[in-house]
């Protein structure tokens, strides 16, 4: 396998390269951005091996929506996500004092082997107050680049622990009365060129997968400034279950290739995930990117060849 560098300029991001060909894989940025934007940690740019870019940042038309990222975009009536506030019956509303953000507090690990980078990072998450709601434990790993397939793989892993003397309770503008906007947790927004793009489930297609529950969900997109397609495919964990048939809350996907591309494997979809106090919400996920379109049984067996 291809051997992987890590550049780390303190206070501000992460990066990781591809030793062989010098291409910057990820850039994990941590310092603090717009109040507004409610600030986090987030990926961009993600690239492939061939090094074209396959996420977006700060769109004009959503100025929070930066590569890939944590989000909560209604949390026990604040907003850790960014921008307007949708409010059941009124629609988005301009409430900045409902903002709130994700606070980096520091690295515990950050370990580079020769065919894996590992960072694992500690954050607290507060309401537009400052309060400490929750305390985050975050694990990053880039591994299995694998330039004959033309693929690499991200694992993004959480666990996120209430730290108020109440409920935490996770929610989306869909629990709040929006339809088919479930959007919360790992959320990834796509490069513009990737409107349009093809979305593949197991036995789903299209935008009418929205809302679906399924192991994986995959995002093919044409490329600006190249010929050829990139293919992004998520993955939930075993242990996250995404039915909700062992006892976790149940994950639907969000997903959309119009206007913009975007995905989340969202743990509040249709119904609010209350967190009791103390209680810990642990998710784990998979991005494997890919240059070229993958088909189904390239997707499968390019899942199958990573194992948790």
């Amino acid at each position: 396998m291809t051997s992987l560098e890590l550049t780390h300029r303190h206070g501000d991001h992460l990066a990781v390269a591809c030793a062989d060909t010098g291409v910057e894989l990820l850039r994990y940025v941590y310092r603090p951005e717009a109040a507004w934007e409610a600030p986090k940690p987030y990926i961009h740019p993600l690239r492939t091996l061939a090094g074209h870019t396959v996420t977006g940042y700060r769109p004009h038309d959503h100025r929070w929506h930066k590569g890939l990222q944590m989000t909560a975009s209604q949390l026990s009536g604040q907003n850790l996500w960014g921008g307007n506030t949708y409010v059941r019956g009124e629609g988005y509303l301009p409430l900045p004092e409902r903002v709130g953000s994700m606070a980096h507090r520091g690295f515990d690990e950050v370990t580079v082997a020769a065919d894996r980078v590992t960072v694992a990072e500690r954050l607290t998450w507060h309401p537009h107050d400052g309060a400490p709601w929750a305390d985050e434990t975050r694990r990053i790993e880039v591994h299995e680049v694998r330039p004959e397939s033309g693929s690499w793989a991200l694992t993004w892993s959480f666990s996120v622990t209430n730290r108020r003397d109440e409920p935490l309770r996770f929610g989306s503008p869909t629990t709040e009365g929006r339809s088919a906007a479930g959007y919360t947790g790992l959320f990834w927004r796509g490069p513009r060129s990737f409107r349009d793009g093809v979305i593949l489930t197991p036995d789903g297609e299209g935008p009418g997968v929205m809302g679906a529950q399924a192991p994986w969900l995959a995002f093919r997109g044409e490329l600006d400034g190249a010929d050829g397609h990139a293919t992004l495919v998520f993955a939930h964990a075993p242990e996250n279950d995404h039915t909700g048939a062992g006892g976790q809350h149940p994950a639907h996907w969000f997903v959309r290739n119009d206007p913009f591309a975007a995905v989340a494997p969202s743990f509040a979809f249709h119904d609010t995930l209350v967190l009791a106090p103390g209680a810990t919400l642990t998710r784990r996920y998979r991005v494997v990117v890919a240059d070229s379109a993958w088909d189904r049984e390239r997707i499968a067996s390019g899942l199958a060849a990573i194992a948790w």
